[in-house]
């Protein structure tokens, strides 16, 4: 968390942290972020069944995600299936209850696509808050600040409209 920290301060994006216990769900997380105002991020890390192709769909903690959907807005043949453990620590660097948007910091080799929900990138003021790769804490920045952090990491995420709940 520290190296993200100082990479997220040398960028100059202004960040909010709120620290909590251990969180495994978003579910079990907002009950420590009712007073934030802004987007909470869920988190899907999957892979493409027949070109073994990593993903990371990231949405509005409250959306409904249909991966079937989602791979045929995308033309993913054969659909996506949920990534292995493993594969999202040697890729992320983080484990399952720590999954973030920003772990694409440790995706040197640019291996993982971003998906992200059109909320997330739809205003540059909206505030965005996810895990800053563990699940005691939670981190706020602008979506301005967030697309940002997204071009220095040099991944260019792909934009879908979820469902409304």
């Amino acid at each position: 968390m520290e190296a993200l920290l100082q990479v997220l301060k040398s960028l100059n994006i202004t960040t909010k942290l709120i620290t909590h216990p251990e969180v495994f769900t978003v579910e079990a997380m907002m009950p420590y972020l009712a007073e934030c105002s802004g987007v909470v991020c869920k988190n899907l890390f999957v892979k493409d069944k027949k070109k073994k192709k990593l993903w990371l769909i990231v949405a509005k903690h409250d959306r409904k995600i249909n991966l079937g959907d989602i791979a045929k807005k995308l033309s993913v043949s054969g659909g996506f299936r949920f990534a292995d453990e493993q594969v999202l620590i040697d890729t992320l660097g983080v484990s399952q209850g720590c999954v973030t948007p920003l772990a694409v910091y440790n995706d040197k080799e640019s291996s993982v696509q971003l998906i992200l929900d059109n909320i997330l990138v739809s205003d540059p003021e909206t505030m965005i808050y996810c895990h800053p790769m563990v699940n005691t804490a939670t981190i706020g920045m602008k979506s301005a600040d967030f697309q940002l952090f997204l071009e220095h990491t040099k991944h260019k995420p792909l934009t879908i409209t979820f469902d409304e709940e």
